[in-house]
């Protein structure tokens, strides 16, 4: 996985594009931290694909096991002094 900086990048920008579409991961810093990644058209759709996956709450997921059946406390809260 290639890392280069921003400068270089704009530079050689081309050639990163043909080392993406080859699979590789090019990571592009600037100030020596990393800020970017060129990746494959292949490689994003697949990175959104999961991003987009809607997770279920705490709620759901405990609502999964045995006995999941949470019923309200309605009662008051307690005063609290701060």
């Amino acid at each position: 996985m290639p890392i280069i900086n921003l400068k270089d990048a704009k530079a050689g920008f081309s050639s990163l594009v043909d080392d993406a579409f080859k699979g590789e991961i090019v990571t592009i810093t600037r100030h020596g931290k990393p800020v970017a990644a060129l990746v494959s058209v292949e490689a994003a759709e697949i990175a959104r694909k999961i991003l987009e996956k809607k997770r279920s709450g705490l709620v759901a997921y405990l609502r999964t096991f045995p006995g999941g059946e949470f019923e309200r406390n309605r009662s008051p809260s307690r005063d609290v002094e701060l």
